[in-house]
């Protein structure tokens, strides 16, 4: 089957003598793994030389009996030419990619969380708070792939929560006072950060650009997000170091 659709480049590299292996995060079909035949010994071959970020529009043949498909054509549309002049800029484009590439499932198409990478990299050239817009985009991309922390109640008795609360990361969602479970596995988390969460998974992109979130609870939301994306990954991502 060949299939037509338009593309990011999550990350490529160098495959055999001559080709490279790209995963794009497509509009139509998802996250999809295909090799570019011959685009290292011929580049004019293709109208791309898979930066990545870039969006493209590609043509594949979609194998029934591999994960990897054939690339026949492959032609750049956006560069994103602003988010490469800075340095942290470019490593929260690479924190996005890697964060994409580990939550979303291959071959299931997804729209919304396409736009929001869209969105992501468009408002990553000019935004002055890189930290705030990193942390919008792993609260949305949580949210819409389906690892969103409980935050409505408490986990374990789902009774609303009015008073102080912690979140466990075994559990993924706040726990109430009356609730036993191991003091190892709770960090703490304040109602404001709890609702600046919750805010962002409803606020559409462009007005939660415009919201407005303190140090305090910015550097809350990076420990509780960082540390709850750590365990259930289980693993660190390479580019969090750096941001």
């Amino acid at each position: 089957m060949i299939a037509k659709t338009e593309g990011i480049v999550l990350k490529s590299f160098d495959f055999r003598e001559t080709s490279r292996i790209a995963t794009f995060l497509t509009k139509d079909f998802g996250k999809v793994k295909g090799v570019l035949k011959g685009i290292r010994k011929t580049p004019g071959k293709f109208g791309s030389s898979l930066d990545r970020f870039s969006v493209n529009d590609i043509v594949y043949y979609q194998y029934r009996n591999s994960d990897i498909h054939l690339v026949s054509e492959c032609d750049m549309k956006t560069f994103y030419h602003g988010l490469r002049l800075d340095l942290k800029r470019m490593t929260a484009a690479s924190y996005a990619s890697e964060l994409l590439d580990a939550l979303v499932v291959s071959e299931e198409e997804n729209l919304q969380i396409y736009e929001l990478m869209q969105n992501y990299l468009e408002s990553l050239q000019t935004v002055k708070d890189i930290n705030k817009l990193v942390h919008v985009f792993q609260i949305k991309i949580l949210l819409l792939s389906g690892f969103r922390p409980h935050l409505d109640s408490c986990v374990r008795c789902e009774r609303k929560i009015m008073g102080q609360a912690k979140f466990s990361l075994p559990l993924g969602g706040l726990v109430c006072t009356s609730c036993k479970v191991p003091q190892s596995s709770l960090i703490p988390i304040t109602k404001g950060t709890v609702a600046s969460i919750l805010h962002i998974e409803d606020t559409p992109w462009p007005q939660v650009l415009r919201l407005t979130v303190s140090d305090p609870i910015k550097k809350e939301l990076k420990y509780v997000l960082n540390h709850f994306l750590v365990f259930h990954l289980e693993r660190h991502l390479r580019s969090t170091q750096y941001l």
